[in-house]
């Protein structure tokens, strides 16, 4: 176990939400934090929240974009977080050829694009660190496509990290985090299902950004995890 002081962790998609609250427990460990999204002037103000080394703002699908960002970053590096894109959760038999590749390869293709371009600046020992999460571990109706995306991600993860060591790869799989995309996705059903999970949860209590920071940091802290899924949901899986 080691803190964060002296090395740079690097939030793709850090303007709000997990990556910001992320970008600000390393910042209190003693690490350099760099941030990207896709909206400036939102990532110019959570650059001031946290006090941010560098900020770039471009769309983390652009491969292009990513292996510029990637190639004008100062070298050596020591963490890479991927916060940014969300899940589809339209039915099936609604998306057309496009939306099932995009659905199913967005965040494998992300992270290994990533990984690509981000490695050979890393230092050894640090760890490119995935989102996934939980919820979509159950087939039922209304979740489409997220199952398949859902299992593809601790197999991807562990195949990554052998192929990237001494470098890690780690897989944080999360429930319902009341962040600004759950609020967006829910709109005026968000109170409702804060509720529910208040009463139905074992925590007794929604889980939050600060919640998933505290263990990315941990992750990134810990030299001895890489190849592995850590659920972070509150117990939520258990009590469907």
């Amino acid at each position: 176990m080691q803190d964060l002081r002296g090395q740079t962790v690097v939030v793709i998609g850090g303007s709000a939400g997990i990556g910001l609250e992320t970008a600000r427990h390393a910042r209190d460990e003693g690490a350099e934090v760099v941030l990207t999204g896709r909206d400036p002037d939102r990532l110019e103000q959570a650059a001031l929240e946290v006090g941010a080394q560098r900020v770039e703002a471009f769309d983390a699908g652009d491969t292009d974009a990513l292996s510029t960002f990637f190639s004008g970053l100062p070298a050596p590096i020591d963490h890479v977080m991927i916060t940014a894109g969300h899940p589809s959760y339209k039915p099936l038999l609604d998306m057309d050829a496009d939306e099932i590749r995009q659905a199913v390869s967005d965040h494998l293709v992300l992270a290994l694009e990533t990984a690509r371009h981000a490695a050979g600046r890393m230092r050894p020992g640090g760890t490119l660190l995935l989102m996934g999460g939980t919820g979509g571990r159950r087939v039922g109706h209304g979740l489409g496509i997220a199952s398949a995306a859902t299992a593809a991600l601790p197999p991807f993860t562990a195949a990554l990290a052998l192929e990237l060591a001494p470098v890690r790869v780690n897989l944080i799989a999360a429930g319902f985090v009341d962040t600004p995309l759950s609020a967006s996705l829910l709109g005026d059903r968000l109170e409702k299902r804060r509720e529910e999970l208040r009463a139905t949860l074992p925590i007794g209590r929604t889980v939050g950004p600060a919640d998933v920071a505290a263990l990315a940091v941990h992750i990134m802290s810990n030299t001895a995890l890489t190849g592995a899924t850590y659920d972070i949901d509150g117990g939520q899986q258990f009590v469907w």
